[in-house]
């Protein structure tokens, strides 16, 4: 698969300063999220990756990482690398039925290095190297045992939707006074993040398979009722950066991402059998 050139650039020189601060320690590099799914957006996408090392970085290894980051980040704005560092050892007992909850990596992620629990191992992030991956670094990803079967991948979907999406979803219910003195665009931010992640989890839980954002808005205009279309197109629209806007206030716009939230996670519980 050829990369996008922006992506390309910034890969080579980042390969370039990982083996100059760590000479012969990187074994594989795979590439997933929007890129290995096809659905690359200049200037919104990050560039998901996942490390492979043949030993165990340390937290004083952060130093070195954090300089090669900030190099990075200096030299280009976007896209912005977003991964984790691990080793052979550690990606097996990670990607086992039992992962160590307690196991501490480095990975860079909103512009940061981090030493600590990594968010990102899930059915979510192994489904889509399992089957999109893209190999950068030694041996293809659909050689490599990412044990991820369709069934755990939709449990996981269904169980982040029912507590991450829903405490956040009720959060945001619970402040909305405070919410609608933001800037309208950050309140655009908390409207794309919320209409368009859960249309993903929707689509995963329907399609049992992983969409991009835009994609996942899409199939919600094909797939859910009309009376929703306006919120899921403002959502579109701000993803995309363009400014038709399908509200006339923002106090509109949050009840009805409000609303949204609540009617496909009930409608989502209703087709898996929980009321």
């Amino acid at each position: 698969m050829n990369l996008p050139k922006d992506v390309e650039t910034i890969l080579e020189e980042y390969i370039k300063l990982l083996d100059e601060h760590f000479p012969s320690t990187l074994e594989e590099f795979y590439i997933h999220g929007s890129i290995a799914i096809g659905a690359y957006e200049k200037n919104s996408s990050d560039i998901d990756f996942l490390a492979v090392m043949n030993r165990r970085l340390t937290e004083e290894d952060t130093e070195s990482l954090n300089y090669i980051h900030k190099i990075l980040a200096q030299n280009y704005r976007r896209p912005e690398l977003d991964g984790v560092y691990i080793s052979w050892e550690e990606l097996s007992k990670n990607n086992s039925k039992s992962i160590d909850s307690n196991g501490k990596y480095p990975f860079y992620n909103d512009g940061e290095i981090h030493f600590g629990n990594y968010f990102n191992f899930n059915p979510v992030t192994w489904w889509t190297l399992k089957n999109n991956g893209i190999k950068l670094i030694s041996r293809d990803p659909k050689e490599f045992d990412f044990e991820v079967s369709a069934e755990e991948l939709l449990l996981y979907v269904h169980d982040n939707m029912n507590s991450y999406w829903l405490s956040y979803i009720q959060q945001i219910e619970k402040n909305k006074p405070h919410l609608l003195n933001f800037m309208s665009e950050e309140i655009d931010q908390e409207i794309e993040w919320i209409v368009l992640g859960l249309l993903r989890q929707f689509y995963t839980m329907k399609e049992q398979n992983i969409v991009s954002k835009l994609g996942a808005g899409n199939y919600g205009l094909s797939h859910l009722p009309s009376r929703w279309h306006n919120i899921i197109q403002e959502a579109i629209n701000i993803r995309k950066g363009e400014n038709d806007r399908m509200f006339s206030s923002d106090m509109e716009r949050v009840e009805n991402t409000i609303h949204f939230s609540q009617y496909l996670i009930e409608h989502c519980n209703s087709f898996v059998g929980i009321n």
